[in-house]
């Protein structure tokens, strides 16, 4: 596997968590900065060494309401 996807969505509460596709993966954080760094975190402990992913990719999802 050379690439791993996130879908990341705005938490109701602030902040961010993001899902992995395709592997059980999940995570949280109160910024776009630190949720890097966890998505990172998260992807190494799920590998074995030498099998992670080169390449996380973050799919950001923002849901817009309007008025009618």
């Amino acid at each position: 596997m050379t690439e791993i996807i996130f879908v990341v969505e705005e938490a109701p509460e602030g902040g961010y968590s993001a899902r992995a596709i395709g592997e059980s993966i999940f995570t949280q954080a109160d910024s776009a900065t630190e949720l890097h760094a966890r998505v990172r975190d998260a992807v190494q402990c799920h590998f074995d060494a030498g099998m992670a992913p080169k390449l996380i990719r973050l799919h950001f999802v923002k849901d817009e309401v309007i008025a009618a």
